[in-house]
């Protein structure tokens, strides 16, 4: 074995899987470039909760396959480890981007005002639901290019995963700097985020159909649903 003392800290600021490690007062001691970012979207409780719940019994380390997301951080595992009681570390792995399997054809697609399209859908949920319903829309949104019955069916299965819900927020906006590649050309990104205190999770699995057909990215959570949409023109 080579006793050559190295200094990994490069290393680990240059891995993209964000890296946190804590002491046993909730202290963030050291974080990674990608920690760093990562805590914009999540606070230090809560990953310090989850590095505690998934530690291993005894000193050493554990992987454990967990979907976690924050906003358009997904991850599909994490590792918590420990040498002693005073320090815990806390990994967790990005999950791979979805490689999809077929090209959209969007001649066919229909130049669209999502707000009319988004409200249009809302209505037909509304008359089978009496949740309180908020809705916070950027009007100022271009028409862009979309499969209408596609995105129609996503947004219902979406809408009626709330359907117990007390009260549901809905807002759609531009993601400034977001883009994505269609057919070899950088679109800007929209995003649906809806909201409550809760969600059935039974059509999920639907929901990632509907939204790969048309190239959109989904973010399932226990209390919120967010679709990134690519806005083709």
């Amino acid at each position: 074995m080579n006793t050559t003392l190295i200094n990994f800290e490069s290393y680990v600021e240059w891995d993209n899987s964000p890296f946190i490690l804590f002491n046993n007062q909730e202290k963030i001691l050291y974080l990674n470039n990608a920690a760093e970012i990562l805590f914009g979207y999540v606070s230090k409780k809560e990953l310090y909760d989850i590095a505690i719940s998934y530690a291993p019994q005894s000193f050493g380390y554990k992987t454990t396959a967990l979907p976690l997301g924050y906003d358009s951080f997904m991850f599909h595992a994490i590792t918590v480890g420990y040498e002693d009681e005073e320090h815990i570390s806390l990994r967790l792995y990005n999950a791979p981007h979805i490689k999809h399997t077929h090209k959209l054809e969007t001649s066919k697609f229909i130049t669209t005002d999502i707000n009319i399209l988004l409200e249009a859908n809302i209505a037909l949920f509304k008359t089978k639901n009496e949740n309180p319903l908020t809705l916070l829309t950027d009007q100022d949104l271009p028409p862009f290019k979309i499969d209408q019955n596609n995105f129609s069916k996503l947004l219902r299965k979406t809408l009626d995963t709330f359907r117990s819900s007390d009260s549901i927020d809905i807002s759609l906006k531009l993601l400034i700097g977001q883009q994505v590649i269609i057919d070899n050309k950088k679109e800007s990104l929209v995003q649906l985020s809806i909201r409550a205190n809760g969600r059935y999770a039974d059509m999920d699995n639907e929901i990632r159909a509907f939204a790969a057909d048309s190239h959109i990215k989904c973010l399932l959570q226990e209390h919120s649903i967010k679709l990134e949409i690519p806005l083709i023109q």
